[in-house]
């Protein structure tokens, strides 16, 4: 639902593009609909009768993902999609891929290699039926080496990256980010992926595979990690609360409850206007002079901050800190971000006309085309809704094709 004006008439980015999407739970999903957001008209395959596992899910980290009879989980990562039911295991199935594959432009599957294989959607099989197809494979630990087409799973991404290690003080357990932080950034890669290969097509007129992973991604994610380690042979390491190299990149509990974090990387130069926001005479104390004293004596630095931040409520200080140029942010828990003022002037968090659910609020779109900007149109497909939309608008089908192939248990 963005905003409307003179740019709506020149249509969406990926209009005229169309994807088929054979995936399940998080990485294709969502891969595919931040595709779909852009305008391209994504195609969600599924099994009939079962469909993406994604939609038996039946609680998360305690959380029950379902409201009015449709699920949550599937909502949030299917948005503007068609969605039909095809079994590949069957002949007649695998036709009408071929015969779809041949009108689009983008094949996405993040499922296991081998099952694909098995189904006749494997990228040599595709590619000799359109040349010119992008065919993205999304793995967990990418296309070679000893793990290639092992089952994966997003907390396995984040394990076999190292970021684990990063999310906690030394000596700690390691301990992964709630919400899908390796298969989000899956998506990512995978849309990025696709807009690469499109370029490439465009100007060489060639389709390609386009092999990203869970791995991969966390693996680039974690690129000034790994360049300390690659370039000046020692890695970063995480530090506690009390014993920083930079107490001024740190959070502070406020009284209200509510933490603020202090970002100063540039410590010596805005010393001095943290010390006159929180109305300290420290700047000139000898053990707080320079970084190196500050690292010295951090705990002790610390303890007057967490003193000092204490004594005020989160939003007074934020005046303070602004007025006085020193960075900063509030530490927002997911539930703030429903009301961060910051968060809704973008759009970040936008409302959506839902047919079951009315008004809500849902994630909006992260990337602003100033002329052509996507947008939200429709929910997630109900299992198979536009199944005959699809082969009867696409392919020619006829009811009488698809009541054979639905008492066939084709579709």
């Amino acid at each position: 639902m963005g905003k409307k004006g003179k740019s709506a008439k020149l249509g969406l980015p990926l209009e005229g593009i169309r994807i088929l999407e054979w995936s399940a739970w998080q990485q294709g999903p969502m891969g595919g609909a931040a595709l779909a957001d852009m305008g391209a008209d994504v195609i969600k395959i599924e099994q009939p009768g079962i469909g993406d596992p994604g939609r038996g899910l039946t609680k998360a980290t305690g959380v029950l993902p379902f409201r009015l009879g449709r699920n949550v989980y599937i909502e949030g990562l299917n948005r503007n999609k068609r969605g039909i039911t095809l079994d590949l295991s069957k002949e007649k199935g695998r036709e009408i891929l071929y015969g779809l594959v041949k009108e689009s432009d983008i094949f996405v599957t993040n499922l296991m290699e081998s099952v694909v294989a098995k189904n006749g959607a494997d990228y040599e099989t595709l590619s000799r039926h359109n040349p010119k197809l992008i065919y993205i494979m999304a793995s967990g630990y990418g296309p070679n080496g000893p793990d290639a087409g092992a089952r994966s799973y997003e907390w396995a991404g984040q394990a076999r990256s190292g970021i684990m290690s990063m999310t906690v003080p030394p000596g700690q357990p390691p301990q992964y980010v709630e919400g899908g932080l390796a298969d989000s950034l899956g998506a990512i890669m995978i849309s990025y992926g696709a807009m690469t290969a499109l370029v490439a097509r465009e100007r060489l007129g060639i389709g390609q595979r386009v092999d990203t992973s869970l791995l991969g991604g966390m693996t680039w994610l974690q690129i000034v990690n790994l360049s300390f380690k690659c370039m000046a042979g020692e890695s970063l390491k995480t530090q506690s609360r009390t014993k920083k190299v930079n107490p001024l990149i740190n959070p502070y509990k406020c009284a209200d409850g509510k933490w603020i974090f202090i970002a100063l990387l540039q410590s010596q130069r805005f010393w001095p206007n943290l010390c006159r926001a929180l109305d300290l005479e420290l700047e000139n104390a000898p053990r707080f002079t320079d970084e190196k004293a500050r690292e010295q004596n951090c705990e002790e630095l610390v303890s007057i901050l967490d003193n000092a931040f204490a004594t005020k409520a989160h939003n007074e200080w934020l005046e303070v800190l602004r007025r006085e140029e020193v960075t900063y942010s509030i530490c927002n828990t997911v539930d703030d971000l429903l009301t961060d003022p910051q968060v809704l002037a973008n759009e970040y968090i936008t409302e959506f006309d839902h047919p079951a659910w009315g008004k809500i609020n849902t994630v909006g779109i992260p990337i602003k085309l100033s002329k052509t900007p996507g947008s939200l149109r429709m929910p997630a497909p109900e299992l198979g809704q536009h199944t005959e939309e699809v082969l009867m608008g696409i392919l020619g089908y006829s009811w009488d094709d698809m009541a054979r192939l639905k008492d066939e248990e084709v579709v």
